[in-house]
């Protein structure tokens, strides 16, 4: 790698020479626009495989609950989940629009950055075709839940650093700062990136030349915009705080760093990582002080996700378009002057990406999917759900009517209570309680009930359920076990619905204690 080191670094200072002015830059690749547009399509024409994702179910009961925040999401993902059930129903397709255009747009955003980077042509192709190959965007694309909005938020904030870097314009800071606000609203972990982001740049060399009254501008926008969020928050308890430590405490630790580390080789296709390792020695070897400060973002959040989330891997994810697309016009010059290494990685890709696409993609039959979902658990995760309800369905009105008069169905996981409100609609069911995050702050339903049908996923995700109902009720029955066609051993594999009759405690005095964050 010597010879692709030196030619690196010529294009490094080739890039910073063609933006000295702020302009000269390449037109954008059209073929950019053509991978996005490959990418929406893939997605739409495969969103009505399979059945809704359980956080997908989630995000329906959420938009019915329209608020400022939620224990686990800030606003406005169920806003746009709202807007889909105006418009389509509960609809998979319809609620997976926004989640594909979100996807296509963080590549066109990828060519972008490789643009400002002073990529040619052939560099903004590749960094869209590396961005769109992402098993992280294909994934999240293919979901409604916050990751895919979250992916392009990163990504659309460093395109707007890296400009700033090369032209010195800091005007773009208010475009920043509003970026971060709404990616925000989105998921919180862009306020994380924005903050660590402003850390690198006013604790380092990038302190002389970018920061000004315009970055002060762009950090209160960036305030402004998350205020009904952290409004929610202040009157709920700040619950954020408390879901975090309940992630940090099943997903951090020591035992999950090497988890953490060797995930980051599947945030791009295989063949793809060596581009965003060029591109970190691309942005650090610069001399722009800002483009640094990316790498330093990187680092810091790289061990502090380690350490605290280590077994979501996805957490950087959209940090990895800028890293591709810096990777992309270090070594574009080097690719082209040596064809054999293009073939090579265009055969990689083709390979790592369609085994990368069969795992997060629901391409396979769903009989067969059984084997990614150690993998990932997209695909196995939207499977059983109308069996679910039609199983509870069967035990409720089981129920003689006497008794359903003064009972309630609950749910011990968001993803079922999701199931029975969205899906089990129109069927006879009454609106299920859940006990899990946001769920549980809309309360037990009938505070008087004298029974409960409980829903709870397998022992793996809820270990001796019995003996917990027990502790509430004198009477518990399992009156169903749960599964699915496909025969998945996905979370709710292996669960019960229980009759529980003779409560210990009035129902509505029961309730504060069976709150779950997870």
């Amino acid at each position: 790698m010597a010879d692709a080191a030196g030619v690196g670094l010529a294009n490094v200072e080739g890039a910073d020479r063609a933006g000295e002015d702020g302009g000269r830059l390449a037109p954008l690749d059209r073929r950019v626009l053509a991978v996005s547009g490959a990418v929406l399509a893939l997605l739409m024409a495969l969103s009505a495989r399979y059945g809704l994702h359980r956080d997908e179910l989630y995000f329906l009961d959420c938009a019915r609950h329209l608020q400022a925040s939620y224990v686990d999401q800030p606003a406005l993902a169920p806003l746009l989940a709202r807007v889909s059930l105006s418009l389509f129903g509960v609809s998979a397709v319809g609620l997976r629009l926004w989640s594909a255009l979100a996807a296509a747009g963080t590549v066109v955003v990828g060519g972008l950055i490789a643009r400002e980077f002073g990529g040619a042509r052939r560099a903004q192709l590749l960094a869209a075709v590396a961005t769109g190959t992402m098993p992280v965007l294909l994934g999240s694309g293919h979901i409604a839940n916050t990751t895919s909005y979250e992916v392009l938020a990163w990504a659309a904030i460093a395109l707007v650093v890296v400009r700033i870097g090369r032209t010195g314009d800091t005007r773009w800071w208010l475009a920043a700062g509003a970026l971060v606000g709404v990616g925000a609203e989105f998921n919180h972990l862009a306020a994380i990136f924005g903050v660590v982001l402003l850390a690198a740049v006013l604790l380092g060399p990038a302190r002389r030349t970018a920061v000004d009254r315009r970055m002060l501008a762009g950090a209160a926008i960036a305030v402004l915009l998350v205020l009904p969020d952290l409004w929610w928050q202040s009157r709920h308890h700040w619950a954020m705080f408390a879901m975090t430590r309940a992630l940090n405490g099943e997903h951090g630790g020591p035992g999950n760093i090497l988890t953490w580390i060797v995930g980051q080789l599947g945030m791009s296709c295989l063949a793809m990582v060596v581009l965003w390792l060029a591109g970190l020695r691309f942005l650090w070897r610069s001399d722009r002080p800002l483009w640094r400060c990316l790498v330093i973002a990187y680092a810091v959040l790289f061990v502090l996700f380690a350490v605290t989330t280590g077994a979501q891997t996805y957490y950087l994810g959209g940090l990895y378009v800028c890293l591709l697309a810096a990777g992309a016009v270090d070594l574009d010059q080097w690719l082209r002057s040596h064809p054999e290494r293009m073939r090579r990685l265009v055969v990689g890709t083709v390979a790592s990406a369609t085994l990368s696409a069969v795992i997060v993609l629901p391409v396979l039959p769903s009989s067969d999917v059984g084997w990614t979902y150690g993998t990932s658990a997209l695909s196995g995760e939207t499977l059983g759900w109308p069996q679910l309800v039609g199983t509870v369905q069967q035990v409720w009105t089981g129920l003689p009517a006497g008794q359903r008069a003064h009972a309630v169905i609950f749910a011990a996981d968001y993803s079922e209570a999701g199931a029975v409100n969205e899906l089990g609609r129109g069927a006879g069911l009454p609106t299920a309680a859940g006990a899990q995050n946001t769920d549980w702050w809309w309360g037990p339903g009938n505070p008087r009930a004298t029974t409960v049908v409980a829903i709870a996923p397998g022992p793996d995700y809820a270990p001796d359920y019995l003996a917990h109902l027990r502790r509430y009720f004198t009477q518990v029955q399992v009156a169903a076990t749960l599964s699915n066609p496909a025969g998945v051993h996905n979370i709710e594999w292996g669960g019960h619905v229980y009759v529980c009759t003779g409560p210990r405690r009035p129902w509505g005095e029961i309730w504060p204690e069976l709150r779950n964050y997870a």
